[in-house]
């Protein structure tokens, strides 16, 4: 770990400090403290000097209180098993839903049944947008896969690559069939040095599409001296990094620096790389983005209007 970077090291879990949580989240402290005493939602671990740390699976449930609350649900009807779920007051009789489709795409993945995957995910998309479904099953459900993969469970990897491969197909297709009447603002988007996946960065730019921006895409694992020409080429207002492994120190210390020095428009990092480097990437001028992907598209909206002002 990036000796920046305000983690610490517990068995089996890494830790961040409130701040940081802060800075990945776009909730201030004051409000993840209220969050805590009064309404019970998200519990820290607490060092002996009092201290608040907060695990990634904190992270998570920290952004779904945001995107419920943004929905028009209250912060006292907010339940802690709403955040495991991820139902809602409203869906009522069909509260389940997402579990199910959750539960069963993983069981296609674990028995390597395209077939079944197909099923489950093309219902869903028939009663759901794909934002939607986008937001309630696939991050879940890579969310859990990479936890399987983490926890050493057997042919976890294989499971992985399974997906990935029906996902990239599924999303690619979707990504040549976008709407190419937008007008807004021109983004590179890359995965960073040593990413060889891209599935967080497909489903990044067709979230960013549909908000209405313009996307360059240059795929996984993309050297970043390279970045301010074609920047600069296609007149970009912003250059936006995914990556779902830790940044190596290179990068942290040399690259990304150094991409920030040589061009004139902001630089983001999103995805589980920005958790993994968070502080480092700030110290380096970049903005960490976090991985959920609202969150991290209100960010690069705050941070461009205020680069612009400037």
């Amino acid at each position: 770990m990036n000796s920046a970077a305000k983690v610490v090291e517990y068995p089996g879990e890494k830790l961040y400090t409130i701040g940081t949580v802060s800075k990945l989240t776009g909730v201030g402290a004051i409000t993840l403290r209220a969050w805590e005493r009064r309404y019970g939602l998200i519990q820290p671990v607490r060092k002996e000097s009092g201290h608040r740390l907060y695990t990634r699976k904190h992270i998570d449930q920290i952004n779904r209180i945001t995107a419920l609350t943004q929905q028009g649900i209250r912060i006292s009807q907010i339940r802690p098993e709403m955040l495991e779920s991820g139902m809602t007051p409203e869906d009522g009789p069909r509260a389940d839903q997402w579990k199910n489709y959750l539960d069963s795409m993983l069981a296609a993945i674990v028995h390597f049944d395209e077939d079944r995957l197909e099923e489950v995910y093309n219902e869903a998309l028939s009663l759901h947008s794909i934002g939607v479904v986008t937001r309630r099953l696939l991050t879940p459900l890579l969310v859990e896969l990479g936890l399987r993969w983490e926890g050493g469970e057997p042919a976890s990897i294989a499971e992985e690559h399974f997906f990935a491969f029906y996902l990239r197909n599924k999303l690619g297709a979707r990504f040549h069939h976008r709407p190419r009447r937008n007008t807004g603002p021109m983004i590179l988007l890359a995965g960073l040095p040593g990413e060889h996946h891209d599935i967080g960065l497909l489903l990044f730019a067709l979230a960013a599409i549909e908000a209405g921006y313009r996307v360059l895409p240059l795929g996984a694992n993309m050297p970043l001296e390279y970045l301010p020409q074609v920047a600069g080429s296609k007149h970009c207002s912003a250059i936006v990094l995914s990556g779902a492994v830790e940044p190596s120190d290179r990068v942290l210390a040399d690259g990304l620096p150094d991409l920030v020095a040589a061009i004139q428009i902001p630089v983001f990092v999103g995805g589980l790389s920005s958790v993994y480097g968070c502080d480092a990437i700030t110290k380096a001028g970049a903005e960490p983005l976090g991985r959920d992907i609202d969150h991290g598209l209100r960010r690069l909206e705050e941070v461009m209007g205020e680069f612009d002002g400037g």
